[in-house]
């Protein structure tokens, strides 16, 4: 978006594409969509009654017999069917509250989904203890359908190691929904439902949150200032009830991993994201060596901006185009961006842009009641759902670039199952980190002087965010989990653990005066899951690597890349790793991987020397 005291330039709300979801319901109201929630309710009805029918729950050890692959058969194809179906109808309420909370019917039908949802859990935590029963291996032997989702059925059984009583397993899932997911909702309504007065050079405007955020990519330093100001004014006015929510959900995982005997939160969150201890280690081993490198980054960066160096560099410069950037980026011109460098590897990847666009997946403008940020939820067969905030600025188009990598891999997983297609966000995020990096490198590859020092100012932007700002958010959280098992944190302690992983994590790359306390407040990933942080990591560094495997070998790369994707619910990290020549339990690779973005470091300091530093 330009600068908005310009208002004439600034792209309307009308120049950027809506996506349009009428064509699987007309509305809330209409018969389609209110029959299709009277069924799913009732699917889950009889999927109940079907798992008790089959005594699909713990059972003594024992070899199955081929009553139990019929069995198994029947259960896993109905529990797939049943979750697809009902996993439409809880997208198809969110494109309606992420796009505008204010809604209350929306908000009404997300929250029956999510009783429904309540219903169903239950059901994989009985197939997880059953499986665990009768072996998958020998129970793959008398069932094709186990066999064909042996991977997801071995996280099952390994899970079942940690679950409760059927009982209480089913008591859980119905309380999170006035739990958990009830305190996610408030954060959400809250922080998206909130404006501010910024005072920008050419005079206040009222603008909602997510708008007020984007102003962190403007070229103007005064109106990126306003913003930073603005924010932190704004943040406070509801810290009491984010933070209640932050307490009551974070209180609740602490209750039930005591319950389910895993050692540490952390411990949880590895076992979902199919991540060893030891892969996580050597990584954060790597990162904890490179962080001198990024902070030199930054104040490199800070002398661009006409700081001292040696002071760091201000929050709200972090992500700011460099003074002699170009112009602001136009939809139009985002978009050619991200189709050529998608074309440059194939013509599937580069027409998925257009596609996006003739099929109205993507919402792309900020306005009030919108959620901030971005992501890509898979919708229906191979169809996403795009959400932006679209700012008008390079940063902009990597994180298009970004989102429609998603929905590249929701396309490589239409054939798949439910239970095969529930990906670890660790390795959810492959195949976005590689579209990125598509787009950098294509940009790096005919630049040079000052456009290409612009270039790998955009591209360490985001390497920094998801390298040390997210290195501060693991420390903000571990330190939350370990406070939270022993009584509530104050708004106030919650900024001061923030400023304090803050500090640990940019030091002196970042000016520690102008720290931003509420970042704990405005990030959704904490009132959704746990340790949501260090995936983000993991999928940027796996994703340079997979990049120096596709420019080894394009063609081979290519054969295999959409096969690997498919496999990303079905494999761990580990086993999709080693499809690709990849050890992740050796920091080796990793530290390779933070050796790209060092050599870029080295190039953006070398560039940055022979220009001058006064904005």
């Amino acid at each position: 978006m330009t600068t908005l005291g310009d208002p004439s330039a600034a792209p309307s709300d009308e120049m950027l594409p809506r996506w349009n979801v009428t064509d699987v319901h007309e509305s809330l109201a209409s018969r389609s969509f209110v029959d299709a929630m009277e069924r799913s309710a009732a699917d889950v009805d009889r999927l109940v009654a079907l798992f008790d029918e089959l005594d699909i729950r713990a059972q003594t050890p024992r070899a199955p017999v081929p009553a139990d692959g019929t069995a198994a058969d029947r259960a896993i194809d109905e529990l797939n069917r049943v979750s697809a179906e009902l996993a439409i109808l809880r997208v198809y309420a969110y494109s309606i509250v992420s796009t505008d909370s204010r809604d209350d019917p929306a908000q009404s039908a997300l929250g029956e989904t999510r009783q429904i949802d309540a219903t169903l859990r239950p059901l994989t935590a009985r197939l997880a203890d059953w499986v665990a029963s009768l072996g998958v291996d020998d129970l793959a032997a008398v069932s094709d359908t186990v066999a064909e989702h042996r991977g997801p059925l071995m996280r099952l059984a390994a899970r079942a190691e940690h679950q409760m009583t059927e009982a209480e397993e089913h008591l859980a899932a119905e309380l999170s929904v006035t739990g958990s997911s009830a305190w996610g909702r408030l954060h959400n309504d809250v922080t998206s439902q909130l404006t501010v007065d910024v005072d920008l050079p050419a005079g206040v405007e009222i603008l909602p949150m997510p708008a007020v955020r984007g102003l962190g990519t403007d070229p103007d330093p005064l109106v990126r200032r306003a913003a930073y100001d603005a924010e932190l004014r704004a943040w406070p006015t509801i810290e009491v009830p984010v933070a209640a929510a932050m307490n009551a959900i974070k209180g609740e995982a602490v209750a039930l991993n005591r319950r389910r005997r895993w050692p540490s939160p952390l411990d949880a969150s590895l076992f979902a994201n199919s991540v060893s201890r030891p892969t996580f280690d050597a990584m954060q081993a790597a990162v904890t060596a490179a962080l001198p490198d990024l902070r030199r980054w930054m104040r490199t960066k800070a002398g661009l901006h006409g700081h001292d160096p040696a002071d760091g560099l201000p929050w709200w410069d972090l992500v700011a185009p460099l003074p002699f950037a170009g112009a602001d980026v136009s939809w139009n011109d985002g978009l050619d961006v991200v189709r050529s460098a998608f074309s440059g590897y194939s013509d599937t990847l580069g027409g998925l842009v257009d596609r996006a666009i003739d099929e109205q997946w993507i919402d792309a403008a900020p306005r009030p009641g919108k959620s901030g940020g971005a992501f890509c939820a898979s919708f229906v067969d191979d169809r996403s759902l795009v959400l932006l905030n679209w700012a008008g600025s390079a940063d902009s188009t990597q994180t298009t670039a970004h989102e429609l990598g998603h929905a590249y891999h929701n396309t490589t997983l239409a054939g798949r199952t439910s239970l095969q297609r529930q990906l670890p966000m660790a390795l959810a995020e492959t195949a976005s980190i590689f579209c990125e990096t598509l787009v950098v490198e294509a940009g790096l590859s005919r630049m040079s002087g000052t456009e290409r020092l612009a270039q790998l100012d955009v591209d360490l932007v985001g390497t920094t965010q998801v390298i040390v700002d997210i290195r501060s958010r693991f420390l903000f959280e571990t330190e939350v989990f370990a406070q939270r098992q022993r009584r509530t944190l104050s708004a106030a302690e919650l900024c001061e653990l923030m400023t304090d992983a803050q500090g640990l994590a940019y030091g002196d790359g970042l000016d520690q005066r102008t720290a931003h306390p509420y970042m704990w407040l405005l990030k959704p990933h904490y009132y959704g899951s746990h340790f949501y942080n260090w995936p983000y990591t993991y999928g940027l560094l796996f994703g340079l690597g997979l990049f120096a495997r596709y420019q080894d070998d394009p063609d081979r790369f290519r054969s295999g890349y959409d096969d690997l994707l498919s496999r990303a619910g079905m494999d761990t990290a580990e086993e999709l790793g080693m499809a690709f020549g990849l050890d992740v339990t050796d920091e080796a690779f990793w530290t390779a991987s933070l050796d790209v973005v060092r050599a870029r470091i080295d190039d953006y300091v070398d560039l940055a020397n022979q220009v001058d530093s006064t904005p």
